[in-house]
């Protein structure tokens, strides 16, 4: 069963603990990430993009193949199931498929623009039961077309948007999608502070989780992020493994082409990856 995002954000903000949001992208990254909250006990969020939902056939086929796992694996601890970067239509696709959260990007609309789309689906999800995140301030880089050239979010809009009822923030505050470059300055945390003292209990959200060193994220935690986003480190642990298999003539061996042995290198690795993330967030134990 799905559940909102709401309870288990509330208790990691409250507990100084982030819960992870890992991408889904097939049934691999599906099974190995719900098997993987499962044995650390931990809770859990699983999204997709609009162009990972497309890819999957659509957001129905991916409710109900993650409804269905978790029935079918026998998994107890809470999993929401959430859009991430959704448009406005987006949203309102996924709340008819069934999801259980939705994040709604209106960054790149005027604020005012922002606050009266934010406010309509904050009405529609509560209810409905389901979790709202809202964005202020784009996360740079791309990230299924999505584009954001980074940026610190201003504070005083950030407690405009999370007056209106929404579950969670996510406010930029220097962080990207994807690869960080070499020259990076790093998380802005008088930026990140500055929108905690303004937001009070609102559990903060940290996109673009690949990348940032060990101790960036503990202290993003400290300052109220509930959330962090986890995609591009468990699509390259899965490319690695995957091109392990491969250059070691591993699928030219017996039934070595079978897809469920090609593609099992890359599922233990996005379960290594995932529960090595939890460990680091200190989810595990949490569910």
């Amino acid at each position: 069963m799905l559940v909102s995002a709401k309870d288990m954000l509330v208790k990691a903000k409250a507990g100084k603990y982030a819960v992870g949001q890992f991408n889904i992208n097939n049934l691999e990254w599906t099974k190995a990430a719900l098997l993987t909250a499962q044995e650390c006990n931990s809770p859990i969020i699983l999204c997709v993009s609009e162009g990972a939902g497309k890819y999957m056939a659509g957001f129905k086929t991916v409710a109900s193949m993650v409804k269905a796992m978790i029935e079918e694996l026998k998994i107890t601890v809470p999993v929401a199931l959430h859009l991430d970067h959704g448009t406005y239509d987006g949203c309102y696709k996924c709340i008819e498929a069934g999801f259980s959260s939705i994040m709604f990007d209106g960054s790149h609309y005027p604020i005012d623009e922002n606050v009266a789309k934010t406010k309509e689906l904050v009405e529609v999800c509560a209810g409905k039961g389901m979790s709202l995140e809202a964005e202020v301030g784009s996360i740079g880089g791309e990230e299924d077309g999505v584009i954001g050239k980074g940026e610190c979010a201003d504070p005083t809009e950030c407690k405009q948007i999370a007056d209106l009822g929404v579950t969670m923030l996510a406010a930029g505050i220097g962080n990207i999608h994807g690869k960080y470059p070499e020259n990076w300055e790093g998380l802005s945390f008088e930026t990140l502070d500055a929108i905690q003292k303004l937001t009070g209990d609102m559990p903060l959200v940290l996109h673009g989780g690949t990348g940032i060193p060990e101790d960036m994220i503990k202290k993003a935690i400290s300052l109220g992020v509930a959330k962090i986003n986890v995609n591009t480190e468990c699509q390259l642990s899965f490319a690695a493994a995957t091109r392990k298999y491969i250059e070691e003539g591993k699928d030219l061996s017996g039934k070595g082409f079978d897809p469920r042995k090609l593609l099992n290198p890359g599922f233990e690795a996005i379960k290594a990856t995932i529960k090595e993330k939890m460990e680091l967030f200190g989810s595990v134990g949490k569910a």
